[in-house]
């Protein structure tokens, strides 16, 4: 059925393409990435000696000087001021959730055991934080978004209470690709966005009942990413934030709405008449913390344009994945081959050819290297907040997260397609590799927010993220879809993302590699800014900071 689906999509998507021409004028070097150096880097960035490259670990003191003294080795000027180096300052919480959340309520109490049935932790940086006989509400997707006429908190106080509320959106269930976005998730379906929510209408807890097709990854996923040590922006504010978040799973979800006397709990959630819940139960549970404060750094370097120095085409890709967790199958070690090591070696690749050019670009280009992505994307958020270069001087952002581990390509996926002009430049470059382009086929997942150039877009910056991942030049769309259901099932977030040289096509992420330096080499050798398209929620920043530009 899937592989059937895959054909119509590929046939509609025929059609579309066909109606686009490639008449806009390109600037193209016949450039090679070396598949040697990307064996190289990925041997050192993906191996046990680097720890898994957490922040505040020696795997990143090791990361971030090897991503230094390679740009050095390149020619790669710093990008901030004599510097290699941006400080992020950081708080790690490293939390101990209690070994149960105990919830009472209709004459019975009932146990669940954290991990396993429920995980919670805080963005507090407190010693103790917890929920005491919090009154338990369903709040159906927690989501309140005027431009749908939509309140899922509607007529209702939680001051003290904790609300359960459903991942992703309404529209991902719908069938109708006019609610909200139909199988695209909106940022309102984004389990960041549910913990915001409830912040701001004074929840003491909120917990995102789980269930993978519309989370987009399996409960192992939510077992490794939110627990143990966690990092945030050491930020003043974070007491708004609420003592508990969480997640519980399906099964644990079931019970409670059955001892609460809801029926079809996600059906009735579904249409604007939904008003929210009190479930007749309370919940207890506590996580105790260890906090401690320090500086994390994101890397930065620059080839400086030979005309337009002020003007800036911004490369991004994360360092850093989760350092050493727990054990599954002996192995404790999370190394992130593919996630996101793959991607940091396409940028190192990116910058040795930019520093090789005999002529240099005429706009600037920047290699930044960032830090606790996987922590909630927040060295892009810090740079976003802090920025080296003002985003009304910077041109676009082209991120990389992920880059093909399966030989060459025949596609190229944009995330977030239709959103900018920079789509435009892709397609170019896709096609002079005989490639073609699509929409990421997973919208329901919510990709677009789930990596650094989301940070990047909302402070105005065009923001381009695409890779080969649809199908294989040799191996088709079935192969590629097999290995993907491969890799989230067993590998993402787990120590089993590591890198096999024996089994990796390199070739697959120098192609990317050279695809993504074409068109940050076209944007740096023109005057045109690419815009955000009509329609675009990013748009409107952008033209009102490109309007105090002029002025």
């Amino acid at each position: 059925m899937r592989l059937f689906k895959n054909i119509l999509f590929l046939a509609l998507l025929a059609t579309i393409y066909s109606c686009i021409g490639s008449s806009s004028e390109t600037t193209e070097l016949d450039v090679q990435i070396d598949t040697l150096s990307i064996d190289r880097h990925l041997q050192v960035l993906a191996s046990d000696d680097f720890m898994g490259r957490k922040p505040f670990t020696e795997g990143e003191e090791k990361t971030i000087h090897y991503l230094e003294s390679e740009l050095k080795a390149m020619g790669v000027a710093p990008g901030n001021g004599d510097s290699y180096f941006q400080d992020v300052p950081l708080v790690e919480i490293t939390g101990t959730q209690s070994p149960t959340m105990v919830v009472k309520g209709k004459g019975k109490t009932m146990t669940f055991n954290t991990l396993s049935d429920v995980v919670v932790y805080t963005e507090r940086p407190e010693e103790m934080t917890q929920i005491k006989d919090s009154e338990l509400v369903y709040a159906g997707y927690g989501i309140v978004a005027p431009e749908y006429g939509w309140n899922d908190y509607e007529g209702l106080n939680v001051e003290g209470k904790t609300v359960v509320v459903l991942v992703n959106d309404p529209g991902f269930v719908s069938g109708d690709s006019t609610f909200f976005k139909g199988e695209e998730m909106t940022y309102y379906g984004r389990w960041t966005y549910k913990y915001e929510e409830a912040a701001r209408q004074g929840a003491a807890g909120v917990l995102i009942v789980h269930e993978t097709v519309p989370a987009g990854y399996p409960w192992l996923v939510v077992q490794s990413s939110w627990t143990g040590s966690k990092l945030n922006l050491d930020d003043p504010n974070a007491g708004y934030k609420c003592p508990i978040q969480g997640w519980i799973t399906r099964s644990t979800a079931v019970e409670l709405f059955k001892e609460a006397g809801i029926k079809d709990y996600s059906e009735i959630a579904k249409t604007k008449d939904f008003k929210p819940i009190p479930m007749g139960l309370t919940a207890s549970v506590s996580v105790t913390n260890e906090v401690k404060r320090e500086m994390s750094r994101n890397v930065v370097g620059m080839v400086k344009g030979s005309t337009r120095p002020d003007e800036y085409i911004i490369y991004s890709a994360h360092w850093d994945h989760l350092g050493v967790g727990e054990p599954i199958d002996g192995d404790s070690i999370y190394n992130g081959a593919h996630d996101n090591a793959s991607g940091s070696t396409g940028l190192l690749a990116i910058a040795e050819t930019f520093a090789k050019l005999e002529k240099k670009p005429e706009r600037s280009v920047v290699f930044l290297f960032v830090t606790a992505e996987e922590q909630g994307l927040l060295g892009s958020a810090y740079y976003a907040q802090n920025p080296i270069f003002p985003p009304n001087q910077s041109v676009a952002n082209i991120n990389i997260d992920g880059l093909p581990a399966y030989g060459e390509m025949k596609d190229l996926t944009i995330t977030g397609y239709g959103q900018s002009e920079l789509d435009n430049y892709a397609t170019v470059a896709a096609e002079q590799q005989g490639r073609y382009v699509i929409p990421d086929p997973d919208l329901g997942k919510g990709y677009f927010f789930r990596s650094d150039h989301f940070n990047f877009a909302k402070v105005g910056i065009p923001a381009l993220y695409a890779s080969g991942s649809y199908e294989s030049k040799e191996k088709g769309v079935e192969f590629i879809d097999e290995k993907t259901q491969e890799y989230l099932a067993v590998k993402y977030h787990q120590p089993q993302d590591n890198y096999e040289p024996e089994e990796w096509g390199l070739n697959g992420i120098a192609q990317d590699a050279k695809l993504l330096f074409n068109v940050g080499y076209r944007l740096a050798n023109e005057t045109y800014w690419p815009q955000w398209n009509e329609g675009s929620e990013f748009k409107a920043k952008r033209d009102s900071d490109m309007s105090m530009k002029k002025k």
